[in-house]
């Protein structure tokens, strides 16, 4: 069982849990230790995940090393009002070649996803999220993959999966499970024209950075509809984030990416979250350290304030609002209980019809009214049909 390979928490940070008061996290979470072994999964809700990989990284030699000082400032904190079983899994192991590692994750998340346990997954490079995507094939089931990232990572695909192409290898091999892609801050001059009109013409979606930082709300109904979660480190700005050999001057500031954590938190679907791309040898005063535990902080908060909602619960609860555009009708759906709003698009497949409920924001729905289509629902309509 893969379960079994995985490595204890490093002495040093289980030691400091000693100090730690009695209500922080560090003394109410199981965790995996040399002592007490790999703790059980009963009842537990989310399972932490250091992968130490990265020897796909490009340009940022290191990462995967040093995960234990996250975990220190992680368990120094205290937690919310929050009624979670948390459990830190400790580490994978580097395997003999990549693909080996690959295995071991895709595996283990695979497990645990059948268990119903989120896992929190630290990395290493972001191309294991290639390896997380592939743990979705045997529940048999679309994905929508969400990347916090200012580039693409399309790349060009040849024999070597990096950082920087996994995207490519995820919409290219078979069997492709993904429905779609969503990029939040992205930065034009990190992404060929091409790549640009690329996402469109597959009607994935992508937010510019300025545009996400100037509303940082925009980024809740994407994050609702996600099955998975990656961020990577290199988009939060260096001032805020050092640790990261691809660090650049503009990027999320670290009070958004935490935002943004929570919103991921929040959302009843999201079932995988990673961070990728810490590399301490870069980190100034473990400051990055300290910003991704906080960051990991705000999505079990975000977890904690989960709600049914749709699809969970039936459409029917919601106060519906129906507008008229040309000869079409689109229906919005309102929450009482969140406020929060979801479009519905019908749909042909195999000559039956269908409807489907997205998510959506309030502006849509009043886009709608001035007579314009929401782009969110014209993307979903011409990728339905």
């Amino acid at each position: 069982m893969s379960l079994d390979l995985l490595l204890p928490v490093e002495d040093m940070a289980v030691a400091h849990t000693a100090l730690l008061a009695d209500l922080s996290l560090g003394k109410n979470i199981k965790i995996h230790t040399k002592k007490e072994g790999l703790p059980k999964l009963k009842n537990v809700q989310i399972a932490i995940l250091g992968v130490l990989e990265g020897r796909n990284a490009v340009d940022n030699l290191g990462t995967g090393k040093d995960l234990d000082k996250i975990r220190k400032y992680l368990y120094q904190m205290f937690p919310g009002n929050w009624h979670l079983n948390i459990a830190d899994l400790g580490n994978v192991p580097q395997g003999n070649e990549v693909e080996d590692t690959f295995f071991l994750v895709k595996d283990i998340i695979a497990q645990l996803l059948k268990k119903n346990i989120t896992p929190i997954i630290i990395g290493g490079s972001q191309d294991i999220t290639y390896a997380n995507y592939r743990a979705y094939d045997k529940l048999d089931q679309s994905v929508n993959l969400v990347v916090v990232d200012n580039k693409f990572d399309l790349g060009e695909l040849d024999q070597t999966i990096t950082s920087e192409n996994f995207l490519h290898k995820i919409v290219m091999e078979k069997p492709c499970n993904l429905f779609n892609y969503s990029n939040i801050g992205f930065q034009t001059f990190f992404n060929s024209q091409e790549e640009i009109d690329l996402i469109d013409k597959m009607y994935f979606d992508a937010y510019r950075l300025g545009e996400v930082t100037h509303d940082i709300t925009m980024v809740e109904p994407i994050l609702r509809d996600a099955d998975m979660v990656s961020i990577d480190m290199g988009a939060v700005r260096e001032s805020d984030a050092p640790a990261n050999n691809n660090a650049v001057p503009n990027g999320f500031y670290g009070d958004q990416i935490c935002a943004i954590a929570r919103y991921a938190g929040i959302s009843r679907k999201v079932s995988s979250f990673g961070i990728f791309e810490f590399n301490a040898k870069y980190d100034e005063r473990e400051q990055t350290a300290h910003l991704i535990a906080q960051m990991i902080w705000y999505f079990l908060e975000g977890f904690n304030l989960r709600i049914d909602e749709y699809p969970f619960e039936s459409k029917s609860k919601y106060k519906k609002y129906i507008v008229l555009i040309e000869n079409e009708s689109i229906n919005f759906y309102k929450s009482d209980k969140s406020e929060r709003w979801w479009m519905e698009i019908t749909y042909f497949n195999n000559k039956t019809k269908n409807s489907t409920l997205i998510p959506c924001t309030y502006q849509d729905y009043l886009t709608a009214n001035n007579q314009i289509y929401p782009e969110r629902w014209l993307k979903t309509f011409r990728k339905l049909n």
